[in-house]
This record gives C-alpha cells, structure tokens and sequence, in this order.
C-alpha cells in the first residue's frame, strides 16, 4: 500500500496551479477531477507514491510548458516522476502535431513501457475511455464532436492501446480498459 506523504499534497496543489484555467472537453468539469481521478486508479492498483505523483502530472509537460516543465517536474518529485511523466506525452510542440500521427506514435511507444509508466498510461485511458462510455450513454454520439478524429478512428486508438499495452506487459488495468473498450462499440452498434 503507497504512504502518501507531503510530497503528493505537494504535487496535489502543483497540479492544481497547472491546471487551473482548464476543463475537460465535453463536460467544462475542472480538469483536477480527471487528474485525481487517474491517480485514484493507480493507488486502488497499487502504485506508488511516485505513480501517483505521476498521475497527477502526467499532463502537465503536455499540456503546460514542455520540456521545461518536465525539468521542475524532475527538480521537485525527481526522476522516477519525470520518467513517468515523460512516457506518457504525446506531444512536446504546440501546436500539437496532428491528433493521428501523434495517437500512432504514441502506440508504438507504449509497447516499450516501464511497469510504472505502463499503470499510469494505463489508468488515464481507463479513465478516458470511461467517460466516453458515460457520456456516450448519457449524450448519445455528440461525444464524439470533442474529438479531432471520427469515433472510428478513436475506438481503434483504444483497441491498438490493449495491444500495446499488453506487448508492455499487460496488467488488470489494460483488461479493464478492453472492457471500456468493448462496452464503447456495443453501445455504438459494433
């Protein structure tokens, strides 16, 4: 069981000051909630400190400030954190390249996972892909207008993730995500 110390409510508050300004596409809930979210997953996993740290900031060289952030991100929670973070960035340009060629690559990388970027990734698709299933159930197929790419080419993103996912090493959150995954396409007429 990971001991959460001051560093996580450290690394809580880091998020928060990231993040603030933002929301999730689709709902306008404050992003923290995806970000807690995710790294609830990892604890009830039974990841680390340092994972769930990694949870809380997988976004934020992503999202806010690149390489750069990546090296406050090493500077305060160090590298264990920072390799986690790192792993799971699809994009270090903004703008970003485009939603294909950067969901392509991504899956070729995820194939090469750590155990502990592989939890991580893994919950923040868990969680995602959730969402989509909620709101698919809940909204109907206008979840889809979130996106930069049709539903088609979401769902299979998810599917090549299992693959790569388990050439990583798989796990219990890699079969969850199939579930999402499969609950997804029935709820869409698969």
């Amino acid at each position: 069981m990971a001991q959460l110390t001051s560093r996580f409510d450290d690394a809580l508050k880091f998020a928060h000051d990231i993040h603030r300004s933002q929301s999730r596409k689709g709902s306008g809930a404050p992003y923290i909630g995806h970000l807690l979210g995710v790294a609830s997953i990892v604890l009830d996993d039974g990841g680390s400190e340092d994972e769930a740290i990694g949870a809380l900031l997988h976004d934020a060289a992503e999202d806010h400030g690149g390489r750069p952030r990546l090296d406050e991100i090493r500077g305060r929670y160090g590298d264990a954190v920072a390799r986690i973070v790192e792993d799971c960035t699809d994009s270090w340009e903004t703008p970003k390249r485009p939603w294909a060629d950067r969901k392509r690559d991504y899956v070729e990388h995820a194939r090469t996972l750590p155990a502990a970027s592989l939890r991580v990734s893994a919950a923040d698709k868990v969680h995602n892909a959730y969402a989509i299933l909620r709101d698919l159930r809940n909204s109907g197929e206008r979840v889809w207008e979130r996106f930069n790419a049709p539903a088609d080419d979401v769902i299979a993103y998810y599917e090549d993730l299992v693959r790569s996912f388990r050439q990583a090493g798989g796990s219990k959150l890699v079969e969850e995500l199939e579930r999402i995954v499969k609950g997804i396409q029935r709820e869409m007429g698969y």
